[in-house]
This record gives C-alpha cells, structure tokens and sequence, in this order.
C-alpha cells in the first residue's frame, strides 16, 4: 500500500507558479513591519471548517494549522504530524505520530485528544470532512501523541484532504463547539487579533509558534514570522485595489484585472500565477429549473466559452478555452467527454430543448463585481440564457452575501466561482454532495466511489476519464476555461512565491 501511495503521490505533481516578477535587490530577511493585503471583500467565517471559499482558506490557514500540506511538488508533506503517517497493508487503518511541543495560541500543548476532538468535528461541520465522513470507522487517541484513523474501505485522497486548506482539517483545542468560534484559537505562526467589520482583519506575530525545522518548501517546511503583523483589508472595487498597490498603501492586491499589468509593471511587481485556476459555472440540482438534466443540458449547449472568456479577461496571454478539467501536462489530463459537449454555442439544440422542458421559471444566476470576472462571466451566461428562451434574473450582491445566499438552494440557480488544479480530482468541492449545487447521481456516485478506493494511479486515472464524462453528460458545472491570476505585489515586500492561496509567512518587509 504504501508503494502505491508513493507512486499516486509522485504522479500527482501540479505545474504550477510560473511567475512573472520583476527584478529584486537579494537583502537579508528582517524582522518587523506590517503587511496590508487587499482582498475582495469581507470573510464571510473565521472557521476553515465551515466553508470552501478561497478567502477564508487564504487567512484562516495563517492562524490554523493540519496535519499534513503541501510541499512544491504538490506532494503531501507533515505539519502538525510529526511524519508521514503508517498504513496498513489493507489501506485502511492510518497510524499519525503528534509532533511534540506544538502550543496553542492560548497557551496549552496540543494533544492527541486535540487532534481527534477537531477531525471529528471536521467530518460534522466540513463540506469536505462529511464527504469522508461515513467511511471513517473510528479516530481514537492510541496515546498522547499518536492518533489513528480507521478507514471501512480504502480510500487513496484521504491524506490530501486532511492536507488541504478548504474546509480544512485544522486542529482547534478540544471541546471546540460547532458553533463556529469567536475567538479563533490556532497553533498557526500569527494569531488573530482584532476584526473591525469593513475596515480590516489584523493577525499579530504568534511569539511561542513551534516552526518545523526543514526548509521552506511551499506550505511545508519551516513558517518564519519577519512580520509583526499582517492586515487582510476589504477593497470591493478592483480599481481601487489596483491604485491602493500602486500608491503602496496596500502591500499586496488581490484579483487584478488583466488589463491592469502594464500598469503594475514599475510602479508595483505583477504577480502572476500560470496556469492559476479554471473557471465555472455551478448549477442548482437540488431545486428550481435546473433539477432537470434536460435544461442543464440546454444550457451547456447554449454557450459559447470563446467568447465568454474574451469578452471576460480581454487579454488572449491570461486565458485559454479548453474543457479538460486538466489541462495539458497535469497527469490527469483526458479528453474524454469534452467533445460535442464544450463550447458548442449550439442555440437550435439549446431553444428546442427549452422549448420541450421550460415552464418560465426565472434563472436566477447570482453574481458579484468584486470580481469582476466573476460579474462578466454571469453577464454573458444571461445573455445567452435569454437568447434560447430562458427567463433570467441577474442579481448582483457583495462576495460575502453571495457566499451566505448560495447555501439555501432556495434563493439561486446558477453562480460563477473558479477552482486551482487540484492534486487530487477527489478535492474539488463541486464533486461533494454536500457543495452548492448539490449534484447526487447514482453515475457520479459509483464512479467517484471507484476512483476513491482504487489504489493504482493507471486505473485512478481511467476511473477519473470516466467520471468527468458523466460531468459532461450530466452537466451539474460547467467549465468555462483555464485562467491565469494576476495580483498586485509592493517592491518592498519579499519572500514571497505565487500561489493558488497567498501566504505571508517567510515574507517580510525590506
């Protein structure tokens, strides 16, 4: 077993951070200083658990902590654990040693009794956690420093999901209610410190975090605090995000337009990620016109992603239409199921199909402008919507109430969002049940469950072909192309790599 994780691991390596950075004076890393990040608007939970928003994983990941991440290659690597975990034979049981000394932000060690109370909580609370959950026979404490997990059948993605940083695995202290906490309390290299709604979130150095004590390799090795503070700030207006960089009143900006890199370039350093995420549309299945396959269908058929896609990002060098969930050099690149199904703006497939299964129902597609291609993408779904014979309802709202209204499957029907290549398909969170949109089918459950169990890479990645063509055929999301992100970076702020989750740990300020 442990053979074949090795194999699965080294096969799950992502191409990613081709960066396109100015030049820098090489300085000594220093101690102090605060860093002002600007992000697109209010996070909308303190607790990993509880969400799958990027945001929220890109600041709770500073002051919560799991047990394993990721290093460069995108291979799992411990954090909190001491080691990479003993399998058994059979792939089911998963013995983790505790690293020693780790201190929580309220002064106690972290124990095994930490670590089991926080999984168990994390397969009640988290979108990713239950996607496991029934699977888990039992987690118990062997000792004070050692913990297992007992699996009922093989399942090969478990270590990347207790590694992943959305709706993650933190370890909180035990008796950690449901409830999400007031008080967030970590063993992260920054601790939380103040929330002013609208104004700012501010994490203060953690002066007893215990680093690992390897090198900084991506989001494993050792996390240095040069910062004394990091200061995450609401800035809704893109343009405005963009003239706060370039003044310098913000150290580093979120989501930048495209067109928006050659105004960077001097003033501030671009910052960009290729390839960096794909972008989606997702669907309502549970409730409204889309628990209807049939108009899913109509749907994809509508659409041109060509089009979508210039008329969204502009500039040809940050995007590309392909429907490949992988794109080309990821080891889980396939085809299959793409063709006649992706970017066919096929409208006489589209119109008949409304006109045989459209009661006048509105679509209401849910959209935000502080991402503006979040807004673009829905603008032209409407518009081609409306062209086949669809009623829609565009309804424009902040991030964060776009985040809170597409948990009721009573108030949407379709929203944008976009999603990194993942090391694993098995952590996209649109493949969970539990994830809005809510897709349950007896074809996506047998072969996901498949894929989940089946311990050579080879046949994972035959089991993987299959079920992205019962994505195809199914169409509960849908992929309208790969993305490059640009962000915006002060000249002044160092040690820091491009990343589908920004972190400030290991930078610091010249």
């Amino acid at each position: 077993m442990k053979r074949y994780l090795k194999r699965w691991q080294a096969a799950c390596v992502m191409a990613v951070a081709a960066c396109l950075l100015a030049p820098a004076t090489v300085s000594a890393q220093k101690r102090g200083g605060v860093a002002n990040v600007a992000v697109i608007g209010e996070v909308p939970t303190f607790d990993p658990m509880a969400s799958t928003a990027d945001l929220v994983g890109v600041i709770t990941q500073h002051y919560y902590e799991t047990l394993f991440t990721f290093d460069s290659k995108w291979e799992v690597t411990p954090l909190l654990a001491a080691t990479l975990p003993e399998i058994s034979a059979d792939g089911k049981q998963y013995t983790i040693a505790l690293r020693s000394g780790v201190t929580f932000h309220n002064g106690a060690t972290m124990t095994s009794k930490d670590v089991v109370d926080s999984l168990k909580r994390w397969t009640r609370v988290a979108p990713r956690g239950k996607q496991v959950a029934d699977n888990i026979e039992t987690i118990e404490a062997i000792d004070s420093s050692h913990v297992r997990i007992t699996l009922k059948e093989p399942y090969v993605p478990l270590l990347s999901l207790l590694a992943f940083n959305n709706a993650a695995a933190v370890i909180m202290p035990a008796g950690t209610s449901d409830a999400a906490p007031k008080q967030p309390i970590g063993t992260g290299p920054y601790t939380f410190h103040e929330y002013r709604p609208d104004q700012y979130l501010q994490l203060t150095r953690f002066d007893n975090y215990a680093s690992r004590e390897e090198a900084p390799n991506n989001f494993g090795g050792a996390r240095h605090q040069y910062l004394d503070e990091i200061r995450f700030v609401p800035v809704p207006d893109v343009n405005t995000r963009i003239e706060g960089a370039l003044t310098g009143q913000y150290d580093y900006a979120e989501v930048i337009g495209a067109e928006a890199v050659d105004r960077i370039k001097g003033q501030a350093e671009p910052f960009v990620l290729k390839p960096a995420v794909f972008y989606l549309y997702v669907l309502n299945t549970q409730k409204g016109p889309f628990a209807n396959v049939k108009l899913r269908q109509a749907m994809q058929a509508a659409l041109n992603m060509e089009d979508t896609l210039a008329v969204a990002i502009g500039r040809k060098e940050f995007y590309s239409a392909n429907g490949a969930l992988y794109p080309e050099g990821y080891v889980w690149h396939t085809d299959k199921g793409v063709g006649g199904h992706y970017n066919t703006g096929d409208l006489d497939k589209a119109t008949r199909l409304v006109k045989e299964n459209y009661d006048g129902t509105p679509i209401r597609i849910i959209a935000t402008r502080q991402n503006e291609i979040n807004y673009q993408v829905a603008l032209m779904a409407s518009e081609y919507l409306k062209a086949v014979g669809f009623k829609v309802d565009l309804q424009v709202m902040d991030w964060a109430t776009l985040l809170g209204r597409r948990a009721n499957p009573d108030l949407w029907d379709i929203f944008a969002t976009s999603t990194p290549y993942l090391p694993d398909p098995a952590l996209m969170a649109t493949l969970s049940e539990s994830y809005p949109g809510w897709w349950v089918s007896p074809e996506r459950s047998a072969t996901f469950d498949a894929m989940n169990r089946e311990i050579d890479p080879e046949k994972r990645k035959a089991l993987w072909a299959d079920l992205q063509a019962v994505i195809y055929e199914q169409a509960p999301f849908m992929k309208i192309g790969d993305l490059n992100t640009l962000a915006a970076k002060s000249t002044k702020l160092q040690g820091m790599k491009p990343s589908p989750w920004p972190y400030f740990w290991n930078a610091y300020k010249e």
